[in-house]
């Protein structure tokens, strides 16, 4: 009773009349969100989205960023479940949970040290701030029996990933793959970060060719790459841990890579990597136009 009287009564008098409660009554009833049914249209729409393996949150976010109406994540879980049970693979789309991957800093060979390095400590705060385009983390996504790796490279501010194929992972073919995935954006860079593996020891080579600042993250903490460390996992998804990647070819890695830069990401409300790179870098030219 006492919640009938709160709820209804007069804001301004503070007093309960039975007319204006009952129009309050009407009004809730009337605004009260209902169940959405799930359409064909919103079905339509998820398929869409689950052909470029968007999750169920990605779909759900990406719809209210384009002023789509839809189900929730739940249901829409709901709906591939229901697919796989009648032997649909629509779950397939859906990123592999379960056991992780042991960290490859345990498997590198830590003989000797890197010369020349320059510590994570001393590279600009800046940089932590991830508003900029052009600070990047790189690391190597191991194939089978490590003849072959992909090297990945991220914009910290923006999540746009830089990939590429190599065929060993001596510090030469880390150096020319690197340069060649970044030459076109060399204006733009401003630092790198690395682990401390020894693919790596050509760091002042390619810090010298596209003109950038190249730090290395302290030995066992992977956190501090950890937008890199998190990119390798969705690379995973189509590239998984035993994977020989000597049959891998340069058309699989881009298609990847541009899966991975069109897919919406919380982070940024629900837009792409390649967006939010675009936006920036509309600023930067905005910013040397009033200049």
């Amino acid at each position: 009773m006492s919640r009938e009287i709160k709820r209804n009564s007069d804001g301004r008098s503070g007093l309960y009349k039975a007319d204006l409660a009952h129009r309050k009554t009407v009004l809730r009833h009337k605004t009260k969100k209902k169940n959405t049914r799930f359409s064909q249209q919103m079905q339509d729409y998820v398929l869409r989205c689950l052909s470029e393996d968007y999750s169920p949150e990605q779909i759900v976010g990406r719809a209210k960023l384009e002023g789509v109406e839809m189900v929730s994540h739940e249901r829409i879980y709901q709906y591939i479940w229901k697919d796989k049970r009648a032997g649909g693979k629509l779950y397939k789309h859906l990123r592999t949970k379960g056991r992780r991957y042991r960290k490859r800093a345990s498997l590198k060979d830590k003989r000797g040290l890197i010369f020349g390095r320059t510590d994570i400590s001393k590279r600009p705060a800046i940089v932590d701030e991830k508003e900029r385009i052009g600070d990047l983390e790189i690391d190597l996504v191991i194939g089978k029996d490590h003849k072959r790796a992909l090297l990945t490279i991220n914009d910290r501010a923006s999540g746009l990933l830089f990939m590429g194929i190599i065929d060993s992972k001596e510090s030469s073919v880390v150096e020319a793959k690197t340069v060649e995935l970044l030459e076109e954006w060399k204006p733009f860079l401003h630092t790198i970060t690395s682990d401390n593996g020894k693919e790596f020891a050509h760091h002042q080579r390619i810090a010298q060719s596209l003109e950038i600042d190249y730090f290395f993250a302290r030995p066992y903490q992977s956190w501090q790459r950890g937008a890199n460390e998190n990119l390798n996992g969705l690379v995973r998804q189509y590239f998984p841990k035993k994977t020989n990647f000597e049959s891998i070819t340069r058309q699989e890695v881009n298609r990847v890579v541009n899966i991975l830069n069109n897919r919406p990401r919380k982070r940024f409300g629900f837009k792409s990597p390649n967006e939010i790179f675009a936006q920036k870098l509309n600023e930067i030219d905005i910013v040397a136009f009033t200049c």
